[in-house]
């Protein structure tokens, strides 16, 4: 199916939402405005609001369900009987196919979250400290079974990781050699085997 006729199978509401996240990517979320998005659906800006009630109720509904999408894949990876190495590996892997499904929506849930207003910025910020601890906790496992170096500060190594993955949707082309699948392969070895603690035998 091409992704014409995938939108063309959503909601309107649901269109109206895909083409915000293409308008706030684009433009910036402070920059764009109803009209604008009006215009991109080819519609008045009066019709927008029977099916949207605000800008910010749109960049909610990115923002959060991105946030659910991120969570119930880490949910999958902690339910793994695995060491941490490979836990955390397929937490990576995890992560990158969540953002390779919708690159758009991924890259307004990284630089337009800021935009949120309260309570939704707070309640959205608990949500991303709590996965990225998450993370975290996986990496101290691997430290108290001795597959990490002890060595490394668990803030830095995490928040390196997250430096690493979360400019892919800025960079990343879908129509380039390498698929989602080998993206995250190649990203995870790279970055859970820096990690690794190296084990060293006598001569």
């Amino acid at each position: 199916m091409s992704m014409s006729d995938a939108i063309a199978n959503l909601s309107r509401k649901e269109q109206v939402i895909r083409k915000a996240a293409e308008l706030f990517k684009d433009k910036g979320y402070a920059a764009a405005s109803m009209r604008d998005l009006a215009q991109l659906l080819g519609i008045e800006a009066a019709s927008l609001y029977s099916h949207i009630k605000s800008k910010e109720e749109i960049l909610r509904s990115l923002c959060f369900d991105m946030a659910a999408e991120f969570r119930k894949s880490l949910e999958e990876v902690e339910k793994q009987n695995v060491p941490a190495s490979e836990k955390l590996r397929n937490g990576i892997i995890g992560h990158i196919q969540v953002m390779a499904k919708d690159l758009t929506a991924s890259a307004v849930f990284m630089n337009e979250h800021r935009h949120l207003s309260e309570p939704y910025l707070r309640d959205f910020l608990l949500l991303r400290i709590n996965y990225i601890n998450r993370f975290k906790t996986i990496f101290e496992e691997g430290v108290r079974t001795g597959e990490f170096k002890s060595t490394i500060d668990k803030k830095l190594a995490v928040m390196t990781l997250f430096s690493s993955l979360n400019w892919m949707p800025m960079w990343y082309d879908p129509d380039s050699s390498i698929d989602p699948q080998a993206l995250g392969d190649q990203l995870a070895d790279m970055l859970v085997n820096g990690l690794k603690a190296t084990s060293t035998t006598a001569g």
